[in-house]
């Protein structure tokens, strides 16, 4: 009686510490969920940064940082996250295929079990055609006046000497 006593109470125990699970959103804050990379050309890489701001008392290490292809590429943050400090997480993306996409990007943290999930996402254009960021820089220039092409024919005369 006295086993299964202390058996029931180290399952109960076991499923109470399981329930305070740290969570990455307890001690993390990421400004952005999601980036809109907008229209991108197709086989030209491009970057944005992720800001990931420590809201814990404690630092944070940023332990693994990966994505679920190899067209997708983040960089893992080298130091500790001091607490209320914030570091910038790089990823990298190179379209292979014309179409939309989203990407997820998985950032695994010390001392947390599930990892924080961002994403990316944007559309794929021919390498030809004109990018469009998602929020535009500056405004696009005039388009250069229409030259008109002329046709001339050149006329050579012979001459023979005599």
């Amino acid at each position: 009686m006295k086993t299964l006593f202390l058996a029931a109470f180290a399952v109960l125990g076991s499923l109470v510490s399981f329930g305070q699970e740290l969570k990455a959103d307890q001690v993390i804050k990421v400004n952005t969920e999601v980036y809109d990379f907008g229209k991108i050309k197709k086989d030209v890489p491009v970057t944005t940064y992720f800001e990931i701001i420590n809201i814990s008392d404690k630092p944070v290490v940023v332990e693994n940082a990966w994505a679920g292809c190899g067209c997708t590429t983040p960089e893992v943050p080298k130091e500790p996250i001091a607490p209320g400090a914030a570091v910038k997480l790089k990823v990298v993306y190179n379209a292979a295929a014309l179409a939309g996409f989203t990407k997820e990007v998985y950032i695994k943290l010390a001392g947390v079990n599930e990892p924080k999930v961002v994403k990316i996402k944007g559309e794929v254009v021919e390498s030809g055609a004109a990018a469009v960021p998602a929020t535009p820089a500056t405004p696009a220039a005039k388009p250069a006046a229409k030259s008109k092409t002329v046709a001339t024919k050149k006329v050579v005369k012979k001459t023979t000497k005599a």
